[in-house]
């Protein structure tokens, strides 16, 4: 089973290396298994069970203990065709190759499941990226276009595979200071 690597570990903040293609044996058991681990802990039974276990939306490989250029992500996401419509994918070697000027944040602020203490604040992140990269679960190189709440998540874990946290895009002199025409989720 996975163990989360925290943000006191010096390996996190370590630049993640590309992922060989097609995927070796082993890289598509460890994705796999993140995925699994991913899912586990939005389930409350297991939560109950695993009390040191966080409810996550996203995981990248360097949170799982290897720095390569892996992450998964699911997420309940409703639409009107689909109300049981569930975001997921397991992406290698991801790279943003559009990003636009707008910026989106979430009201709330951000968390994860390697950061243990409370970071208040906004993190300011592009509303619209394309994200390239190959999807596991498609089995293909795939675009990803991604607005709002999805582009967030998406640039979080990419953050994660080059060593970045979101806290450090906080303003450390003004946490909450607003950019003028950005979209709160």
């Amino acid at each position: 089973m996975i163990k989360i690597v925290k943000d006191t570990n010096p390996k996190i903040r370590e630049k993640s290396v590309e992922v060989p293609l097609p995927l070796s044996k082993e890289d598509a058991e460890f994705i796999e298994e993140m995925m699994k681990y991913l899912k586990l802990s939005q389930d409350p039974e297991y939560r109950e069970k695993h009390p040191a276990c966080r409810e996550g939306v996203g995981l990248a490989a360097p949170q799982a203990g290897r720095n390569v250029r892996m992450l998964v992500i699911s997420y309940a996401n409703p639409t009107e065709e689909d109300p049981n419509h569930v975001t997921e994918y397991e992406l290698v070697n991801p790279r943003i190759i559009v990003n636009s000027i707008k910026k989106t944040y979430l009201q709330g602020g951000e968390g994860c499941l390697s950061v243990d203490e409370e970071h208040p604040g906004y993190v300011y992140r592009d509303f619209k990226i394309v994200v390239e990269a190959y999807d596991h679960l498609l089995g293909k190189k795939t675009h990803i276009t991604a607005r709002g709440y999805d582009a967030i998540v998406l640039q979080h874990e990419i953050d994660h595979l080059n060593g970045v946290l979101f806290y450090d895009h906080i303003d450390p002199k003004d946490p909450f200071k607003k950019i003028p025409g950005s979209v709160a989720v």
